[in-house]
């Protein structure tokens, strides 16, 4: 049995060996951009990599926080403000910081994140993920039942609405390009002209 024990552990250390391997010689080859789709062997990895750091007493959790439409209302405005810019209003991922990360962020519309456990969606906004653009957001002077609605919200996701997405979109962070059009267009709408030159002064 020992020896059996010890062969099995010989093939697990070659098989990871040979694996970094032929990760070193294709990073050599053509570098390591964050711009490239990861790998199939990349994808395992990191999925593994974020399964084992949830401890398995967690993914039993329920979510303690009731499902209400004030819930989803005060979720979905965090999700603006806080997530969106990496995840997208529609938790697609697809925005311009989301295609830059690396691994990029899931679509959590599909099933690789909506068969995923309470806990483990709280366990993972509480505490982010190693190796990843994913920051931890529990600590200190934090709520833990932000954490829980926003799993409310993520559960909503597949059946977001077109107006629940254009409210959202008022509530995303504004870019200081966004703001000055944003003060322009209100400036026209309240009669002045921003084309014309401001008069001089005289003394």
């Amino acid at each position: 049995m020992r020896s059996w024990k010890w062969a099995m552990g010989l093939i697990a250390v070659l098989a990871i060996a040979l694996a970094a391997g032929w990760v070193f010689l294709k990073i050599g080859a053509r570098g390591f951009s964050t711009r490239e789709k990861p790998t199939e062997i990349e994808t395992a990895v990191a999925r593994l990599v974020r399964d084992i750091a949830v401890p398995s007493a967690v993914r039993r959790n329920k979510n303690p926080t009731a499902d209400s439409p004030d819930v989803l209302a005060e979720a979905r405005a965090h999700w603006a403000d806080h997530c969106a810019v990496c995840h997208a209003n529609d938790g697609s991922g697809d925005t311009e910081m989301g295609r830059g990360l690396y691994p990029p962020p899931p679509d959590m519309r599909q099933k690789d994140t909506q068969r995923k456990s309470d806990g483990v969606l709280f366990y993972v906004i509480e505490n982010g993920i190693r190796l990843s653009g994913m920051p931890a957001w529990g600590g200190e002077g934090h709520d833990p039942q932000e954490s829980w609605k926003l799993v409310h919200f993520i559960r909503h996701l597949p059946q977001l609405t077109t107006e629940e997405k254009r409210e959202m979109e008022s509530l995303n962070p504004k870019g200081p390009e966004e703001r000055k059009e944003e003060e322009e267009e209100q400036k026209f709408l309240q009669g002045e002209n921003t084309d014309e030159p401001k008069p001089k002064h005289h003394r």
